[in-house]
């Protein structure tokens, strides 16, 4: 499998405009980055397994769910632009309780744990970009309590969707549904009520 330049391309201005990486530290780094790329609906981590990547998304979308025997549930989703791990397991190189796959076709640029400790200890960023990668894990898991603790269904709902639209749509109901914590059935109630 090739290396899709502009999505390192893309990577890398992402890093340039987030952390100010100096090329020498870009070239380090990203020498350890591995692309992947993934179908619809393919298993990026299934669950039980030990997180051994810390991934961003070049492109695409991805959901956290946990199996269930007779379903499943979807507690996270994210896009393009940001970063993705069952970041727990990464930490604790322990199994993960939860799954991650993807919804949509998806580029993901992954380092592996040992590289991203050699990363750590042979470059000045690398520690922040450590720091900044698990800021925003934390602050999207963060987000997510405070949503469920202190929301309706339809303001997450509204709010999921004011953050990404277009993606939205592309992801089917059943997940939705499980997100925001109602049956698909009241989702199609609540989207009626709003549109």
């Amino acid at each position: 499998m090739g290396i899709s330049i502009l999505g390192l391309e893309e990577l890398y201005t992402y890093f340039k405009q987030h952390f100010d990486i100096s090329d020498k530290d870009w070239e380090l780094f990203s020498s350890h980055l591995k692309q992947r790329d993934f179908g619809k609906k393919q298993l990026v981590l299934a669950a039980n397994s030990v997180e051994s990547h810390l991934s961003f998304i070049s492109e695409g979308a991805v959901r956290l769910y946990i199996p269930k025997e007779d379903d499943e549930l979807t507690f996270g989703f994210v896009f393009a632009g940001s970063f993705v791990s069952a970041y727990d397991s990464f930490l604790t190189q322990k199994p993960s309780p939860y799954a991650i796959a993807t919804l949509t076709k998806s580029v993901l640029w992954q380092i592996s744990h040992s590289d991203l400790e050699k990363v750590y200890n042979t470059t000045e960023i690398g520690n922040f970009i450590g720091r900044k990668a698990s800021e925003e894990l934390f602050l999207k898991k963060s987000k997510r309590e405070l949503s469920l603790l202190n929301e309706t269904a339809e303001e997450r709902y509204l709010k999921l969707f004011e953050e990404r639209p277009e993606l939205i749509r592309e992801i089917p109901l059943k997940y939705l549904a499980s997100y925001i914590g109602v049956t698909p059935q009241a989702l199609s109630r609540i989207r009626r009520r709003i549109s």
